[in-house]
């Protein structure tokens, strides 16, 4: 079963849900916030998708970051900011068991069986 990550409050996990929904495509969403796997998933979900895909630096919790956690972000840096603070991640993370997609995009969910 294709598991999706997030947070169920999310504006991009809404569409996301109501896409996979629309088209009969069954998931287990798992709130990452509340269940506390992000920090275990970490590591699979960068050598899958790499962590510069997974860091969400366009969101409201990056530009609350002091200016010294934004800089020189590394591998490690960012594994333990995401890690810290799982609103870091970019949501969704779909596991489908096969592929690891970061965000949303309607042509890539269209694909999906």
């Amino acid at each position: 079963m294709i598991k999706m990550y997030g947070i169920k409050n999310c504006d991009t996990m809404k569409k996301a849900m109501a896409f996979l929904e629309a088209r009969g495509i069954a998931f287990e969403f798992i709130d990452y916030k509340k269940a506390g796997v992000a920090a275990t998933h970490l590591p699979d979900w960068n050598a899958r998708a790499g962590w510069q895909k997974l860091l969400n630096t366009r969101g409201l919790m990056w530009k609350k970051l002091s200016d010294e956690q934004r800089t020189n972000v590394d591998e490690a840096k960012a594994l333990a900011l995401m890690a810290e603070t799982p609103s870091l991640i970019k949501r969704p993370v779909l596991d489908t068991g096969k592929d690891l997609l970061v965000g949303f995009d309607e042509a890539t969910y269209a694909k999906l069986k």
